[in-house]
């Protein structure tokens, strides 16, 4: 099964346990470089969901060749568990990950598929209404024999956007307002979640 199909029937079992307490959803797109041996261009997409605090991030990478200095195309699928801060400090939410998966790495003909353990943390920083900035720094250890680096390091820039679930009812982006005082998103009953107001402005 290739690492695609196996990040999409990952977010769909995690999508069936998260609890019907209130919660978050987030999805990031992002680009960065991973190396090892060489540097390399890399893109992927995560989704995840959960609690307040802890909650899951399944991930989905692809990392380019480098034919040249022996680095091949590197391809990962993980399930990672994140602890993070519970309310945006400054419009900053730091987490820490870890987790693990499935990596598939293929250069001039050959091609190996194992497992790894990643480790990690980051930043995501409120830009605008549920749009984040998000910065992410991760170490992988690739089980069995790998074409290229044992140990692989990666750093991505990504676009976030948070949703959060109402009780009973759907997913929705919080209701920020560049505008909006802080006194008044904080007295809408749309408004029950901490740190949905962080981003308002005035008293």
């Amino acid at each position: 099964m290739r690492l695609h199909r196996v990040f999409m029937l990952a977010v769909l079992t995690g999508a069936l346990l998260v609890p019907g307490a209130p919660a978050f959803a987030d999805i990031t797109g992002f680009l960065g470089v991973a190396g090892g041996p060489s540097a390399r261009v890399t893109k992927g997409l995560a989704v995840g969901a959960g609690l307040i605090v802890v909650g899951w991030e399944v991930e989905y990478s692809d990392t380019t060749s480098d034919v040249f200095h022996g680095s091949p195309r590197f391809q990962t699928g993980t399930v990672n568990v994140l602890v993070q801060t519970p309310i945006d400090v400054r419009g900053l939410q730091f987490y820490g990950t870890g987790g693990a998966g499935a990596y598939h790495e293929e250069i001039v003909g050959v091609s190996r598929t194992n497992v790894g353990v990643d480790v990690g943390g980051g930043v995501k920083k409120s830009l605008i209404g549920p749009l984040r900035l998000r910065v992410d720094y991760r170490v992988f250890h690739l089980a069995g024999s790998p074409i290229g680096a044992k140990f692989v390091h990666r750093f991505y820039v990504g676009a976030n956007i948070k949703f959060y679930k109402k009780t009973g009812g759907d997913w929705r982006p919080p209701d920020i307002r560049p505008w909006r005082t802080r006194a008044a998103c904080e007295a809408s009953d749309r408004i029950r979640h901490p740190g949905r107001c962080a981003n308002a402005t005035g008293t």
